[in-house]
């Protein structure tokens, strides 16, 4: 079966009949399409909404993360906010941690072989992952799998019995394997046993439905193709894209230094939201918020009609410190930040001049005494404690011109700098 191709025409064909749907089927498939990327088969999908609906049972839904760091920023919370307007809807979420996959590494968009992880950073990784999760989740009613629980016990019988169900030649369809064989660069067989385990997962979970990044494509469509071979009801899949980090350019990633971890300082959090774009502010609203569609277009409208947007990203930068920390720390980063935006700093702070005109913001900060190296200003760049002129600095290749700039470390270092 042509799994693939059958599901993209079902992608293009998945108007759905209004008519034939209920006002809850209609809300429900409302939150579910809303800020995805793309949800396959539609009509499937609305199926398995109706029949939830008529027989109140609640349909199975999994999102699968391999706990390859130990910290997750809010890019990642993208597809938990979907599983969490799921689960407000009544059904049953599966947060699936891939302890086994994790072993053997991702492929996906990756145009080299992933280094597996060792069980040891494995397992600590997993410590943090679910904690983390459970702050966007609701946990008694999330259901945690470890796919090692049904990984381990295929063995190695299993494992050519499952492998036998799919073809080298569909498995090379994939772009980053096509892409790597055609520029010759080496693919290991073990990596084709990523995505026919995470397609087995669906099988051991009997999932309806498989969230993802929309990076994990490939894998979800195999977990349709693998519970069709194993007799089950196929999964539908939702593809949700990846978040743009603070640029608005680039997919947020701590490599590139345009994130926000959810475990980073409340006022740090708050402040990174207002470093954005009015234009990226609104699609963050879409992904990241729990506001209505509704609530959200009408501040749209606001907005154009005059409303300053600092209010509306305001709003934000609150409800996503909230989550994260408490409404009490949000107000009190709102507080922080408008202190510092009047100018909340020491009247008397160091005064000091530094020739080298561009210079980086570490090599700043050393000159300027507020950090004993270049490599601890990094650091300090890193864990979003610096800032120049009241605002964060998140570019840790960011370079200053000529001019005067006050500097600060933390809460209570400061010192004002002129560069020539």
């Amino acid at each position: 079966m042509n799994t693939h191709q059958n599901d993209s025409k079902s992608t293009h064909s998945a108007g759905v009949e209004a008519p034939s749907l209920t006002d809850g089927v209609q809300a429900a498939l409302d939150v579910t399409l809303r800020g995805c990327e793309e949800l396959l088969p539609q009509a499937d999908w609305v199926q398995k909404l109706s029949r939830a609906e008529a027989s109140g049972q609640p349909l199975r839904i999994k999102l699968g993360l391999d706990p390859t760091a130990p910290d997750i920023h809010i890019g990642h919370t993208v597809v938990l906010n979907k599983m969490r307007q799921l689960q407000d809807l009544g059904h049953q979420v599966i947060f699936l941690i891939g302890d086994f996959t994790s072993l053997i590494g991702d492929p996906s968009g990756r145009n080299n072989t992933r280094p597996p992880l060792t069980t040891e950073q494995i397992k600590a990784n997993a410590e943090t992952y679910y904690k983390q999760a459970s702050l966007v989740l609701d946990p008694s009613k999330t259901e945690i799998r470890y796919n090692s629980e049904w990984s381990l016990p295929l063995g190695s019988m299993g494992m050519i019995q499952l492998a036998a169900k799919y073809t080298v030649a569909r498995m090379m369809e994939r772009n980053d394997f096509h892409d790597r064989f055609k520029a010759g660069t080496p693919i290991s067989v073990h990596e084709f046993l990523y995505p026919l385990m995470q397609g087995y997962d669906s099988v051991a979970l009997k999932s309806d439905l498989e969230l993802g990044g929309t990076d994990q494509k490939f894998n979800l469509l195999m977990g349709r193709h693998l519970q069709t071979e194993y007799g089950q009801e196929p999964q539908c899949i939702l593809t949700m894209p990846l978040l743009e980090g603070l640029d608005g350019v680039e997919k947020m990633s701590k490599s590139k230094n345009n994130y926000i971890g959810i475990t980073e300082a409340a006022n740090t959090m708050f402040a990174k939201v207002l470093s954005i774009s009015d234009t990226l502010m609104w699609r963050w609203y879409t992904l990241l918020s729990f506001k209505s569609m509704a609530e959200i277009e009408a501040l749209k409208k606001e907005v154009e009609g005059g409303r300053n947007p600092k209010d509306a990203k305001v709003m934000l930068a609150k409800e996503i410190t909230t989550r994260f920390h408490s409404a009490a720390a949000a107000d009190a980063a709102e507080q922080d930040f408008i202190n510092r935006s009047k100018g909340g700093v020491p009247d008397e702070i160091p005064e000091v001049s530094v020739s080298g005109a561009p210079l980086g913001v570490a090599a700043l900060l050393k000159a300027a005494g507020l950090a004993a190296s270049t490599g601890e200003g990094n650091r300090l760049i890193d864990g979003g404690g610096v800032r120049v002129d009241s605002s964060v600095v998140s570019d840790k290749g960011l370079k200053l011109e000529a001019g005067t700039y006050v500097l600060q470390v933390g809460k209570r270092k400061f010192a004002r700098v002129t560069l020539t």
